[in-house]
């Protein structure tokens, strides 16, 4: 018999009308911040299936907007996300695509520029319950659900970075639970993910920093659903 928890019955704690069109929303923009340079400064969102339809309906415009700003689901502010982007400088857009197919109905594209100028492009999906799970990184397919502590690697395909990158948390006692690497082709740009029991020390991600062929790493915190009562229904 399967076990359930407390938010497998009533949901999670949040602000909004749904899980799965505001909490989850919430949570993929919150994990793209995480894969930011720095503070977002702009913000394009595409709006697909579901998510197109209810919109402002459930609030997903205003939870994206939220999570990107790094609020929690059950923050009051999310009612005012859009007043507090625009005192942080954040600007902001929407567009909605009901024609295009995609995998699943609550499907959402962000292309985010940061106050360094850089520029990322994430798919995320809402699956239920204010779960989330990040499927695209710049064009590489990935799985990056923040039910765990996730590092996010960018780099070169090459041979040894994996074990490097390894290496780093073994030498600081991290346990690893999973791993996968995601790679259009052969050589090419690749993206590790690690997911961890515990926190990501300083000096594991600085070690792992200094190979050559890593370009950058980021730091998803654990941000899965709170397992406590639900501030609405689902959808």
């Amino acid at each position: 018999m399967e076990t359930l928890g407390f938010a497998d019955i009533v949901g999670p704690i949040m602000v909004g009308p749904s899980s799965s069109h505001t909490a989850g929303a919430l949570r993929i923009a919150r994990m793209a911040r995480s894969l930011l340079a720095a503070a977002p400064a702009r913000a394009e969102f595409t709006l697909y299936g579901s998510f197109a339809h209810t919109q402002s309906g459930h609030g997903t415009d205003k939870a994206l907007v939220a999570g990107l700003l790094g609020l929690a689901p059950d923050d009051l502010g999310v009612r005012d996300s859009f007043e507090r982007a625009h005192a942080a400088g954040l600007a902001f857009s929407f567009a909605c695509d009901r024609e295009a197919g995609v995998e699943h109905p609550n499907t959402v594209d962000a292309r985010i520029v940061d106050a360094e100028g850089g520029v990322l492009e994430v798919r995320g999906v809402s699956v239920g319950g204010g779960a989330a799970v990040v499927t695209r990184i710049d064009g590489i397919d990935v799985n990056v659900t923040g039910e765990h502590t996730s590092v996010v690697v960018r780099q070169r395909d090459e041979t040894g970075v994996l074990a490097h990158i390894a290496g780093c948390f073994s030498d600081c006692a991290v346990n690893i639970a999973t791993t996968r690497m995601y790679r259009t082709r052969r050589g090419s740009d690749a993206f590790t993910v690690m997911e961890l029991d515990g926190p990501v020390p300083a000096e594991a991600k600085a070690a792992i920093e200094r190979h050559p062929a890593v370009r950058d790493v980021r730091i998803v915190p654990a941000d899965g659903p709170a397992g406590q009562p639900a501030g609405g229904t689902d959808a």
